[in-house]
């Protein structure tokens, strides 16, 4: 299988996470005006299955290093299958919050704030069960990118207040989905062997931990997205028939599209989490809430409404974020 040999290449798979995972929600923003988010949720979850799948049969079966999937799969024990299986089943809960809360009070918004969130939790806990790099530079940058969500909440304090209590809903649910989904990424990790080249008998490698983590995110799908479905917390109440009848080619490949996005950046993260460590890997991922907000910021016009005087909060917040992510690069080198 494909084994990241270095720390730099590393890094650049991770950049290439952040990329995808501040991304793939604009697929969500271009199909949302014609598709309820509950039924594009469906898609998306199936598109990072199918991209998982593609990547294990693919950089996941080829070359002389660790496990072929197929044979890595035949041979992992119960334990560390169901450890993929549940960070698939509280990404999906998380995520599925964080979709809600998007839709509620936009990208802008909802991303510095759930990942942002998710970023800090995730590190240390992350960090606490495998500790890579300097402890003070890496939570430097967490610290860092701690401040740029406070000055998140505060550019949104300066919006006028047409709507404000409905954005405060999608603000609270931001932060439960961060709260969720800075859990998910450990019992991933803890699936997998900490070498990849020879990996442990019965753990998982990287590629057939991806595929498992999915399937647990597609079948909780139907317990949370069914909930949603037919009790949501915002938007109006559709059913399974309105999948086929109401969507098209075109919106069901967009929805496809956003899944193989983030998947790509989930496998991209795992693949390199052996040269970075999972806290690193994950804590670089999670800079996707600045691509995020560049995304809603500059293309979907999300803060057009904030007083001119207040643009430099903007900034302040996007040079917290890069300062950020800086030091945790250079945490592992330091």
């Amino acid at each position: 299988m494909y084994i990241i040999s270095s720390y730099p290449i590393a890094v650049l798979f991770c950049v290439i996470t952040m990329l995808c995972w501040g991304s793939w929600a604009n697929t969500q923003k271009l199909s949302s005006k014609k598709w309820p988010f509950q039924l594009f949720y469906w898609d998306y979850s199936l598109g990072i299955l199918l991209i998982t799948l593609l990547l294990a049969f693919t950089l996941g079966s080829t070359g002389q290093e660790g496990r072929s999937f197929i044979t890595d799969l035949r041979q992992a024990e119960w334990k560390h299958l169901s450890d993929a299986l549940i960070g698939g089943v509280i990404f999906n809960f998380a995520n599925l919050l964080l979709v809600i809360a998007i839709d509620i009070a936009g990208m802008a918004i909802a991303f510095p704030i759930g990942i942002g969130i998710a970023l800090v939790l995730g590190v240390i806990t992350n960090y606490l069960d495998h500790p890579e790099g300097d402890a003070v530079m890496l939570f430097s940058g967490v610290l860092l990118i701690a401040v740029a969500i406070i000055i998140d909440a505060v550019v949104y304090k300066n919006l006028p207040k047409k709507g404000s209590q409905t954005t405060w809903k999608g603000i609270l649910i931001s932060l439960l989905a961060g709260i969720a989904m800075g859990f998910f990424y450990k019992f991933v990790a803890q699936s997998m062997s900490s070498d990849f080249v020879t990996p442990e008998t019965g753990k998982l490698t990287p590629y057939t931990a991806l595929v498992i983590f999915s399937i647990g995110l597609l079948l909780s799908n139907l317990v949370f997205n069914t909930l949603n479905m037919y009790k949501p917390l915002t938007g109006t109440p559709v059913e399974y028939k309105d999948y086929l009848v109401l969507g098209s080619p075109k919106l069901h490949l967009i929805g496809l599209l956003g899944g193989a996005i983030w998947g790509i950046g989930m496998s991209f993260s795992i693949i390199a989490s052996e040269q970075a460590g999972p806290a690193i890997a994950y804590g670089l991922g999670q800079g996707a809430t600045m691509v995020a907000a560049f995304w809603g910021v500059f293309i979907w016009k999300e803060f057009k409404e904030l007083p001119t005087s207040k643009n430099w909060l903007i900034t302040l917040m996007f040079i917290c974020f890069i300062l950020g992510l800086g030091l945790i690069i250079y945490s592992k080198v330091a």
